[in-house]
């Protein structure tokens, strides 16, 4: 039960916006992601207002969060073969 709960959290702490709130549009607008800088421990991600290019936030993803969310999906994957190739 607590690899679960462990999988459950790792799955939400690997979240990208999809709209956010923009000061110059005064609306919630869709955002496109853009990679910002690139650093040995992380990488920083600036989120960009897809009404009028202002940057509305960014991400940062460190490298063990990185792994994780590869490993996650890796995971995903072969569950869903084993599932497929199930009669």
């Amino acid at each position: 039960m607590a690899w679960m709960v462990s999988m459950s959290q790792a799955q939400f702490e690997n979240f990208t916006a999809s709209s956010l709130y923009c000061e110059k549009c005064k609306a919630t607008m869709p955002v496109r992601e853009r990679l910002l800088l690139v650093l040995p421990n992380k990488e920083i991600f600036d989120y960009l207002c897809t009404g009028c290019t202002s940057s509305v936030g960014q991400r940062e993803v460190t490298a063990g969060d990185k792994l994780m969310a590869q490993a996650m999906t890796a995971r995903s994957r072969r569950r869903t073969r084993a599932h497929q190739l199930a009669p």
